[in-house]
């Protein structure tokens, strides 16, 4: 027999929308729900094996009859989340571009039009299947008719099956027998009465004996309790009216084609496309996958095509690339090298070749350099090493390629350039673009910019990205399983970049973000690689007499913490700490969850004075982490050289700073004395010296010059200390009767304005009333009222917008403002206030890195870390005033504002005695 697949939109798309986080594309628009629905439906589509689908979509409750019957049907009902409704015409819009059938009719709602279809397909010798929420439906259960109610929860769905011996075994009653169930115990969901006073209990008892309310009528005086005899007798016109308010008319004027949405047909190209358009990537990939496979008919030539890609391993064959490159105005190259061991990979930077090869200990087995070469999209070369061909001689022809390309100012593009700069040397040109970061400046939010992002978003065309193809293998090791697949990875990451460069550059261009990209983000590329070579020298003695410090400091407060729980236990294990804490001690403030007592550090922090062991479980964990994190966890990124190389990341935030990973030396603790201690750690060269330059204040001076307050920028200009200034304004004294106290309370409105914090929050961080801290952010802004009107013209302009931009031209999209969540709206309004100033000072740093970069070149000191407002250099003694000399012109000059720049320069023989 044929299946049909009936969907209850509606409930279907209302289950999703509760059992999915919320979710949204990068301009702010809702796809939980559709989400969710989607990934029901292809549940059902893989595992009913249905040859046809239809879905069914409620109208307003105002049109149907049942409302023109009984106004208040439905009437209790809230309305539906803001959030939710916005979902309802899209999931529409991609079913019916499934080929998918929508089904309303005017008059009737979902359940009608569902049970009618089942009905008529029964008839045509369909097996039915309804998928809905709502157990209404379990009166439509048939031979040939089963109600599948699936129940989502934090992403999982459950599924729960029923024909008519699953509704008697659960219900007690037949599938028909379910309506006059309803017709006695009402339905609050509905709004429909029953009978006053019968529960779901008794209502069964009665329908179980008697069948019908009919019949139970005519038995009233046999019906027990006397409350249901007593309501049957004198509301019995109540069941008559909820009986028909709860029949599904399966007999509704429905005209559905039952051969129309074939399962096989609905991979589309069009609903590929909304896929891509509502960013979910799960979903674009299912429909890639079957549209690439040829399924539903659908004859789009395989992209690329496989036989116009050649793969060549032997330096000959390689030469002809090369020649054929020079043709061409603009090429896409892909370099990898996957199989290279990590510890030879960090021994190139000491030298600056590749190590070599000849030596068997330094190759791993599969170890290998890839190279691909998209001429157009006829002429694709993956080129490999082997057969004699080394990676040395490849790497050396790459560079040779590309050096010739820019010397005759011929374009290359590319994607994930700073990873390949670590194997081939090349210097800092404008002849070579990554794709990657020109997709991150459009789209600041997204967490991937891979080429399958490209292609589906700037391209429109879906393409299978790196787990299809290799899955959690390295491309050698597929290159050794499946050459083609191989291939096809190794061919699009060179294809797309040269595709996608013109569509790319003119929406940067439109946008207004293209000299951000040529100017600033590209020369970074370029001075992070330098640093990320480069290194930082790692005292290993230092760092284990830090770690025994740190140990013992560990075991001495672990004791103090024992003797103050008068039981020795597992300080780690929140359910045992929980237990200590708010059981035996009866600390109060406990917050209870499923697995116990909450032991997060916002709940201790406000217990600290109720019990001498809560300040202690803090220091605990501070140190415990500063031991695993740094003490301990430094170890395993120090390279055979000594230094620590580390990654830093320019596509990871949406503000534009850079990111610091493996090992992240951005987020060292500053504010204890256990924590400035790791800094000793880090060391200059031996002979050398570190230089430290940190901008003053700088998201405070670009506050000033955005905001164009007079008296900011005055005392700025004027070198007047604005905490001072602040804590004379806002507590009406003289400057020079400002206390300490003030000046740091003062200190603390001032950072916290430029992160729009609020007054809950600014009470919090000074231990103090949010009344007393929301007068401490009014008189702020009574004292600079430019900066009030620049923070509120912020928001304004990004609700407008959905955007803000930095001073450079920087993007940053907030989706949050469009949220009618409370919670989530406030937080997109602090975005707007802060994304600006934070988005121009990470415009600033990078500008002035890549000057400071360009200026060493030549020299022997070299940048080693980038910490947000900081630079440190690792300096040559006899280039000590100079570096300190082009530190400060360099950064002091990297922008032209309305208040100066200032750079405090340090110099010192570990990091930490820079500060």
């Amino acid at each position: 027999m044929k299946k049909l697949l009936l969907i209850d939109g509606h409930s279907i798309l209302s289950r999703a929308f509760y059992g999915i986080p919320e979710l949204t594309t990068s301009g702010g628009i809702h796809t939980n729900a559709v989400y969710g629905f989607m990934n029901i439906l292809f549940k059902y589509i893989d595992e009913e094996h249905a040859d046809h689908i239809a879905a069914a979509f409620d109208l307003e409750r105002s049109r149907l009859l049942r409302t023109q019957k009984y106004p208040e049907y439905k009437g209790t009902r809230k309305p539906m989340p803001a959030e939710l409704h916005e979902q309802v015409p899209i999931i529409q819009k991609v079913l019916v571009s499934m080929g998918i059938p929508v089904l309303t009719l005017e008059g009737y709602e979902a359940d009608d039009i569902l049970g009618t279809v089942a009905a008529k397909a029964v008839k045509e010798g369909f097996e039915v299947t309804i998928v809905s929420g709502d157990r209404d439906l379990l009166q439509l259960c048939a031979e040939h008719v089963r109600v599948s109610i699936p129940k989502t929860s934090k992403g999982h769905t459950e599924v729960f099956n029923y024909l008519p011996e699953d509704v008697q075994r659960e219900y007690q009653v037949t599938p028909s027998e379910f309506i006059e169930l309803k017709a006695l115990m009402g339905d609050s969901s509905d709004n429909i009465p029953g009978l006053p006073g019968v529960g779901p209990k008794t209502a069964t008892d009665i329908i179980v004996k008697y069948k019908s309310i009919e019949n139970a009528h005519e038995h009233a005086d046999e019906i027990r309790p006397p409350r249901a005899q007593k309501a049957m007798l004198e509301h019995y016109d109540l069941a008559v009216l909820s009986k028909e308010l709860a029949t599904i008319d399966v007999h509704a004027p429905v005209e559905a084609e039952l051969t129309a949405g074939a399962v096989d047909k609905i991979y589309t190209a069009e609903a590929a496309k909304l896929m891509r358009e509502l960013e979910l990537k799960t979903l674009s990939a299912r429909f890639a996958k079957h549209i690439q496979s040829g399924e539903n008919g659908i004859s789009e030539e395989a992209w690329p095509d496989m036989k116009k890609i050649r793969s060549v391993s032997d330096p000959f064959m390689a030469g002809v690339v090369y020649r054929d490159s020079a043709e061409e105005e603009t090429i896409g190259i892909w370099l990898n090298t996957e199989g290279l061991k990590a510890e030879h990979e960090k021994e190139r930077f000491v030298q600056g070749t590749l190590f070599d090869e000849s030596d068997p200990a330094n190759v791993n087995e599969n170890s290998s350099m890839t190279v691909s070469v998209a001429l157009n999209r006829d002429r694709i070369y993956v080129i490999r090493s082997g057969n004699g061909y080394s990676s040395a001689a490849l790497r050396q022809d790459i560079e040779d390629l590309i050096g010739k390309r820019v010397s005759s100012g011929k374009l290359t593009v590319t994607l994930g350039l700073k990873e390949q700069l670590k194997y081939i040397e090349l210097e800092r040109n404008v002849y070579v673009k990554d794709m990657s970061i020109a997709l991150y400046l459009l789209d600041p939010n997204r967490n991937s910019y891979e080429y399958d992002d490209i292609s589906r978003d700037i391209l429109d065309t879906p393409v299978e990205n790196r787990q299809e193809l290799l899955g959690k293998k390295s491309l050698s090791a597929v290159f050794d399983e499946d050459e083609n697949k191989a291939v096809k990875f190794s061919a699009l990451q060179a294809l797309i970049p040269l595709l996608s460069y013109a569509k790319l550059r003119e929406r940067m261009e439109k946008e207004g973000s293209l000299k951000l990209y040529e100017k600033v983000e590209m020369p970074l590329v370029y001075s992070l690689s330098h640093m990320e070579k480069a290194g930082i020298a790692v005292d290993r003695a230092s760092l284990n007499r830090y770690a025994d410090f740190l140990k013992t400091q560990i075991d001495a407060i672990t004791a103090e913490i024992y003797e103050l729980a008068g039981e020795e236990f597992n300080i780690n294990s929140p359910v045992q700490l929980g237990s200590i804490l708010f059981e035996k001690l009866g600390i109060k403030g406990a917050k209870k969850t499923k697995k116990g007592y909450s032991t997060a550090a916002e709940v201790l922090e406000k217990a600290v004075s109720e019990h001498a062991i809560v300040p202690k479980v803090l220091r605990y964990r501070a140190l415990t982490k500063l031991y695993s994190t740094y003490a301990y966890g430094l170890n395993e990124f120090i390279g055979p050289d000594g230094r620590i190389h580390g990654t830093f990341n320019q596509t990871i935030t949406a503000t534009g700073r850079i990111s610091s990973t493996d090992p992240n030396l951005q987020n060292i603790p500053v504010r204890t004395e256990e924590g400035k201690e790791i800094r000793k750690v880090f060391v200059p060269e031996k002979g050398y010296v570190f230089v430290d330059a940190d901008y003053s204040q700088v998201e405070l001076r670009i506050l000033a010059a955005l905001s164009g307050d007079e008296v900011l920028i005055d005392a700025y200009k004027n070198a007047v200390d604005i905490h001072t200034l602040t804590a004379s304004q806002v507590f009406h004294v003289p400057m020079e009767e400002v206390t300490e106290e003030m000046r740091r309370n003062a200190k603390a409105v001032n950072f916290g304005i430029v992160y729009g914090i609020s007054a809950f929050g600014l009470g919090e961080g000074l231990s103090i009333g949010r009344k007393e801290a929301a007068g401490y952010i009014e008189k702020y802004f009574r004292s600079y009222p430019k900066v009030k009107a620049y923070l509120d013209s912020c928001v304004s302009s990004a609700k407008e917008k959905g955007f803000v931009t930095t001073a450079f031209g920087r993007v940053r999209p907030i989706p949050e403002l469009k949220s009618s969540n409370f919670m989530q709206k406030s937080f997109g309004e602090r975005i707007a206030m802060n994304s600006p100033i934070q988005g121009t000072a990470a415009d600033v740093m990078k500008i002035a890195m890549n000057s400071v970069d360009r200026a060493l070149s030549g020299m022997k000191s070299r940048i080693v870390l980038q910490v947000h407002d900081e630079l440190l250099i690792e300096t040559a003694p006899e280039e000590l005033e100079q570096v300190k000399t082009l530190l400060k012109e360099c950064m002091e000059n990297a922008a032209q504002l309305s208040v100066p720049l200032i750079v405090d320069v340090k110099e010192g023989s570990s990091w930490y005695e820079c500060h």
